[in-house]
């Protein structure tokens, strides 16, 4: 992974039909961090991926170009600050600290889970379940084994924080 650092790469999964396409910022044997690279030649806030059943890491000439044209854009493909990858609950607790909203995502491709930190044990994580239309609507439970994919600062996730902030 080293050899893949501040480059673009798509990452692909053994059990998730979900491909993921960013700019590698850090690894560790257990998470990886992309600065998201959802489609052409975009750069839209950060995934952190369990490093777990990987199946390929791909990087060819189209991953080349695109990265060649971000780069001119001057789009910003690194974090400014370190994020912690120790752990799942050292990752959860710095990124509801430092932007309060995140997504989560499990193995399954049916949904995803926006929301702010309630509280957090050994097993279960706690969110305030952020709809659609910029409202809380409620505590929800997720498995702590089952998280797969935490987004965080991507220009929909900002989007709804607006609308949260404003009916303060």
């Amino acid at each position: 992974m080293d050899k893949y650092l501040r480059q673009l790469i798509t990452l692909e999964f053994d059990d998730k039909k979900d491909v993921f396409s960013g700019f590698l910022i850090d690894w560790t044997e257990n998470w990886i961090l992309l600065k998201n690279n959802p489609v052409d030649f975009i750069i839209d806030g950060f995934t952190i991926l369990k490093n777990k059943n990987v199946k390929a890491i791909i990087q060819d000439k189209d991953h080349e170009f695109t990265e060649r044209v971000i780069k001119l854009k001057g789009l910003k493909t690194s974090a400014t600050e370190i994020i912690p990858l120790n752990d799942l609950p050292t990752i959860i607790n710095f990124l509801a600290n430092r932007y309060k909203i995140f997504q989560i995502a499990t193995k399954s491709e049916k949904a995803v889970y926006l929301g702010k930190l309630i509280e957090m044990n050994e097993h279960e994580l706690f969110l305030d379940f952020l709809g659609t239309e910029g409202e809380f609507e409620g505590e929800m439970s997720l498995k702590l084994n089952k998280i797969r994919v935490i987004e965080f600062d991507t220009d929909y996730i900002n989007s709804l924080k607006l609308i949260v902030d404003e009916s303060k």
